[in-house]
């Protein structure tokens, strides 16, 4: 008898949610989501998933790509900071699923090309379980 197929949950939407979730919790006041919203504001975070590896049958490690926006370069560093230390601290239950084992990578400075706005992006990998169909 074979294994029943696995679905991987949505690394994304769990990211932004989490993100946002926590973010409105410490009073940070910047939208989270996976595109650049229009209008644009000054600080915003846009979140996407970039390939990653599956770990096992069940375990998914998605690495996500995280852009900070921010009015300067300092500001949007700090909202990086911001970021990076809340995600990097990623353990427990969110919703229906299990976040662990998290790792972030950068900051690195990454200026808008199109509007030339201040931004920083840094990765961040999470394990995630999948659910059988």
């Amino acid at each position: 008898m074979s294994a029943p197929p696995v679905a991987m949950p949505d690394a994304v939407a769990i990211g932004c949610g989490y993100l946002r979730a926590a973010l409105l919790a410490r009073g940070t006041t910047a939208p989270v989501g996976t595109r650049v919203p229009d209008p644009r504001p000054i600080r915003f975070v846009r979140i996407e998933r970039l390939p990653g590896v599956q770990l096992t049958v069940v375990h998914d490690r998605p690495r996500l790509d995280v852009h900070c926006w921010g009015a300067d370069e300092a500001d949007a560093a700090a909202l990086a900071a911001e970021c990076r230390a809340i995600l990097g601290a990623a353990r427990g239950t969110f919703g229906a699923t299990v976040l662990a084992r998290p790792r972030t990578g950068g900051p690195g400075w990454l200026p808008d090309p199109v509007s030339g706005q201040a931004r920083y992006a840094f990765t961040w990998d999470i394990t995630l379980r999948g659910t059988p169909l």
